[in-house]
């Protein structure tokens, strides 16, 4: 058994009502969402807008808990918004979210139905495992759609490998260009977290869905999976 996914103690310490699901997933095929995907997706989506109508997205419990998050490690949540904020925010003005891959869209649609942030990191590039900790400021961040490599700001938090490769910058705001999926991904870690009174039952509920879905849509891969805490912060599986 090798670790895959860490929170450093510090992290953990910090944030103590953290929980998280990871799935290490092999053997994948990330084409296009076949119909039956893009019907399930959409059936959300209008789900989710109906919620919104009764609802403001701050006041959804598990947003707030993200923005206080990043409050608390100096970043202005209403600048850099967690990912499930941003899509819910594009849902709620557009009343759509566009269908991108197999991978991408069963990620979202577990995202928008419990309003948490849904990462799916492509591993190929991946030395080691991926901690998430508070940055030095010497790391290597390369955003998506760009090739520019940048560090991260001190004290931020951000999901980081051995050779202090960062895949996702401000926690859960932005994944990397190498870490996002594509066509030739085949072997993707699958994280989702919450931080609010209910996180525990919440990610639990879609660690489930985001299994399930993989069942469904992507038979032929493997998967492990791991329900995570502040005290339980190691996930690791077999080679």
């Amino acid at each position: 058994m090798r670790p895959v996914f860490t929170y450093h103690q510090a992290v953990a310490d910090s944030y103590p009502t953290i929980r998280a699901g990871v799935i290490n997933a092999t053997g994948l095929a990330n084409g296009p969402s076949p119909p039956e995907l893009i019907e399930e997706y959409r059936v959300e989506k209008q789900a989710a807008v109906r919620r919104l109508e009764e609802t403001p997205i701050a006041e959804i419990a598990s947003i707030a808990a993200w923005r206080r998050a990043f409050t608390a490690f100096g970043v202005k949540p209403t600048q850099h918004r967690v990912a499930a904020e941003s899509l819910l925010r594009r849902l709620h003005k557009t009343g759509d979210i566009p269908n991108i891959s197999t991978l991408v869209d069963i990620g979202n649609l577990v995202s928008i139905r419990y309003a948490l942030p849904v990462a799916i990191f492509d591993q190929a590039t991946v030395t080691g495992s991926t901690t998430v900790r508070f940055a030095v400021g010497n790391e290597s961040f390369t955003d998506l759609g760009s090739t520019d490599v940048v560090p991260p700001e001190p004290g931020e938090v951000i999901f980081v490998d051995d050779d202090d490769i960062v895949s996702a910058r401000r926690w859960c705001w932005r994944q990397s260009s190498q870490s996002a999926t594509s066509p030739d991904t085949v072997h993707a870690l699958i994280t989702v977290e919450g931080l609010h009174e209910t996180a525990g039952r919440d990610v639990e509920s879609a660690l489930a869905d985001l299994q399930s879905l993989l069942n469904v849509y992507q038979p032929q891969c493997q998967t492990s999976s791991q329900f995570m805490s502040a005290t339980n912060r190691t996930a690791a599986f077999g080679r």
